[in-house]
């Protein structure tokens, strides 16, 4: 007998997000998240993105009562301002039981029609900063804070279930040994003196800081074209400084301004915490922290987190002195593989930033659809 339930308590929660440990324990590729971490941007009143949007958590069970699946039935209001009559879906997980994952999106849809939206798509977050995106190709690769794993059976129940691909994503990476640093240097010389723009010094968080809120005002000015892209609110500002700066390695993020002191360049690095949180299981304590720490400090992969450059500049190899300043960086510190998290296949114009380090698309990804109807 199988059921699903809401959960709404936080031992409910956290069983929520605790339920992956065990359907992919000891998975060489599958990378767990901080339990509590988690858990805490689930509440309501700590994550200023439920301003704008709605979360149902949904769980099901077995006849032993023994939890087979999750998943989150999402209402964001800027999809609906957009004219996306859609319900999201995400943190899709269950064993290989078709069963197990119809129940699941059937309550989905259900919500969806209580909303009297249209249709439904997934897997993906709350908004623009979450995860995003079924894993489709490249499952012999390690995921990583950015991204979900997925077993293959995860896109033929799917597929089975009447869910057609909506938006594809493509996950890059390149050696650091390929990219032309000698070409890169003049290049940005070249364009220094051609558009007046600069690398902005941040050494500490606290410079860092002070840049923040016209990065993702420029964040916002980048991505708003693409679709299902969700605006970053000044709340949610807030709470990435507060929860992420201070985590960031200042060497690892640089801003660039124009001769005006316009800001209109970004990029947002990180050291892979790919094995470091694999080691922690999803636990700061007793070891997690441990493990996290020497991944900071020690570590031969980085991941592109964010990166923007304004519309106007976007042909005018302004990049490049980004990757002149980070191949120093990188070379010091032992960096020998970059990550581009994933990127949507229509956004060709961050595409064309990575070509000349000749990147391999190492996994795709995709979010589904299906109407409420059918």
């Amino acid at each position: 007998m199988l059921s699903v339930k809401e959960l709404t308590t936080p031992q409910e929660l956290t069983d929520f997000v605790k339920f992956p440990l065990s359907l992919y324990k000891k998975h060489p590729y599958w990378v767990p998240p901080l339990i509590a971490d988690e858990v805490a941007s689930f509440d309501k009143k700590q994550n200023p993105v439920f301003e704008n949007a709605q979360a149902f958590f949904y769980a099901a069970f077995n006849s032993k009562n023994e939890m087979v699946g999750r998943v989150a039935a999402i209402v964001n209001q800027h999809d609906l301002r957009q004219g996306a009559q859609k319900i999201r879906f995400g943190w899709l997980d269950m064993i290989d039981d078709l069963a197990v994952t119809k129940a699941l999106l059937d309550k989905v849809a259900e919500k969806g029609r209580e909303h009297h939206l249209v249709y439904m798509e997934g897997p993906m977050g709350f908004s623009s900063m979450d995860k995003v995106g079924l894993l489709t190709e490249g499952y012999d690769h390690i995921a990583n804070m950015m991204t979900w794993y997925h077993y293959p059976y995860y896109r033929e129940h799917l597929k089975q279930l009447g869910f057609e691909k909506e938006k594809g994503f493509i996950d890059m990476s390149f050696l650091l040994e390929n990219s032309k640093p000698a070409v890169f240097k003049k290049t940005a010389e070249a364009i220094k003196k051609r558009y007046g723009v600069k690398l902005i010094d941040t050494p500490t968080t606290k410079e860092v800081l002070k840049h923040v809120d016209a990065m993702f005002e420029l964040y916002n000015n980048t991505y708003s074209r693409l679709a299902s892209y969700v605006p970053v609110s000044e709340r949610q500002i807030e709470y990435f400084k507060k929860k992420y700066i201070p985590f960031i390695n200042p060497d690892y993020i640089r801003f660039i301004e124009d001769k005006d002191g316009k800001l209109i360049c970004f990029a947002i690095v990180m050291p892979s915490f790919s094995e470091a949180l694999q080691k922690a299981q999803g636990k700061l304590f007793p070891l997690g922290w441990w493990y996290l720490w020497q991944a900071k400090k020690h570590h031969s992969t980085v991941e592109f987190y964010l990166i923007g450059v304004a519309p106007e500049y976007q042909s005018k190899g302004i990049p490049a002195l980004l990757f002149d300043y980070y191949y120093e960086v990188f070379k010091r510190n032992g960096v020998k593989h970059c990550v581009i998290t994933p990127e949507l296949e229509e956004n060709m114009a961050i595409q064309q930033l990575w070509k000349s380090f000749d990147p391999i698309i190492f996994a795709r990804r995709a979010t589904f659809k299906k109407l409420l109807n059918e």
